[in-house]
């Protein structure tokens, strides 16, 4: 008698949420919506509800759902879930957050309060269904969606790090390198690319401790992120707060390669690195950093903002002073314990907790990742003049080994064309 092979029963729980001529709604276990279009003009409906969504997430719109998934061959879509449906509202205040709406480029074409949830997670109210919808400015929608596709975006890149006057070794790292579907792939230190079918990942690391300990630690931290990104490419980091998560567990698990290394070697006691990353995909960076070292945006005229914008806190006792209006620019900047970091990886830190932030770019933005030896150097004004020049980072590295040079320097330089 053979052996009958069976093949594995996969159970999907679901709770239906609407069942019309239109469309279906179901509730998945984890909590996402999946919503299959039927009925007349079922495929435009389902086109148009993907445009629009990926249209507001673009232009960061946070009070709708963010597109997970979608499949043209099934009419099929799943969203992140924004709560529940409002039952009582009145018509001023609905129509006041339909009106919001159309801020951000959008007009709902059925503005009524079925179409309003209640995010109970940050008391928001949000909109849905927008397979009704109108985007109000064509010619944009079609300019951004060039740009989700990687046709017209593209990314330039400078590295460069030198020892500086006064130390012996650069304990200094930087890392370029794309992400895509076979893996990850080094850069080199000058170059430029696409988005369209690869992520680019960007970072400096600057390592601390005796004897060569601080070059150890700020490689053991770059050589994590080429094991520990690529199983996270674009998917990875789709689904809401995914990121965050997948971001803090890797900062988390170079400060216990750390610990594992500075246990074991006696040489390694102490020793650690700060880490400040870029991760591009094409409709957004995501920022991760812990320690000192810096990630700023330059900007150029028609901002409402500051043109020069740093991106990340040190995680400095000093700085921390400054932010409390403890202390002047000056006085922190002549300070004697500047340098001392309250948060970094390793140097016995039990737990890390970096920061990480998604923020939207436009072509002309500039962004800088640096270690603290060209800060040390530069002021935020001269720096802001550098980049506003379209300065390349060798005369960044130059200008802050001149001036100062007590440290390694080390920057990217990172243009959106």
């Amino acid at each position: 008698m053979g052996i009958r092979q069976f093949k594995p029963l996969i159970l999907i729980f679901m709770r239906e949420e609407k069942n019309t001529q239109r469309s279906l709604v179901n509730i998945g276990f984890d909590g996402r919506v999946h919503k299959i279009f039927r009925g007349p003009k079922a495929e435009e409906r389902f086109t148009t509800e993907v445009k629009v969504l990926k249209f507001l997430e673009r232009r960061g719109c946070e009070f709708v759902p963010r597109l997970l998934e979608s499949d043209p061959d099934s009419l099929k879509i799943i969203t992140s879930n924004v709560g529940k449906k409002v039952e009582i509202m009145g018509e001023e205040k609905t129509q006041e957050i339909f009106l919001q709406l159309e801020t951000y480029g959008v007009r709902h074409e059925d503005p009524y309060l079925r179409n309003i949830t209640y995010r109970p997670s940050d008391g928001q109210f949000c909109i849905i269904d927008f397979e009704f919808a109108t985007i109000l400015s064509e010619k944009e929608s079609n300019s951004e969606e060039g740009k989700e596709a990687g046709v017209n975006l593209v990314v330039e890149w400078d590295c460069k790090t030198d020892i500086g006057r006064f130390r012996k070794k650069n304990e200094d790292e930087f890392l370029a390198l794309s992400l895509d579907r076979e893996g990850v792939h080094f850069l080199g230190s000058k170059g430029s690319a696409s988005l369209e079918g690869s992520d680019l990942i960007f970072a400096v690391s600057d390592g601390m401790g005796g004897a060569r300990s601080g070059e150890f630690a700020s490689r053991i931290a770059v050589e994590r992120i080429t094991g520990s990104l690529p199983a996270h490419f674009r998917s990875g980091v789709a689904d809401g707060n995914m990121d965050v998560i997948v971001l803090n567990e890797l900062y988390q698990s170079i400060n216990s390669e750390m610990i594992k290394f500075a246990d074991a070697y006696p040489e390694c006691k102490g020793m650690g690195a700060t880490l400040s990353m870029c991760w591009l995909l094409p409709d957004r960076l995501l920022i991760s950093h812990i320690g000192d070292s810096r990630i700023y945006r330059y900007r150029g005229e028609g901002s409402d903002e500051s043109p020069l914008i740093q991106l990340t806190e040190d995680d400095t006792r000093v700085a921390s002073m400054l932010r409390a209006g403890k202390i002047s620019v000056y006085e922190a900047r002549n300070h004697p314990m500047k340098n001392m970091l309250n948060k970094a990886l390793g140097a016995g830190n039990q737990f890390v907790d970096p920061q990480v932030k998604e923020i939207k770019f436009d072509s002309g933005d500039r962004f800088l990742i640096c270690s603290d030896g060209v800060t040390d150097g530069i002021l935020d004004s001269e720096l802001e003049g550098l980049m506003r020049n379209e300065t390349d980072v060798g005369s960044i590295i130059e200008c802050a080994v001149r001036v100062s040079g007590r440290d390694n320097a080390t920057a990217i330089l990172i243009d959106i064309i």
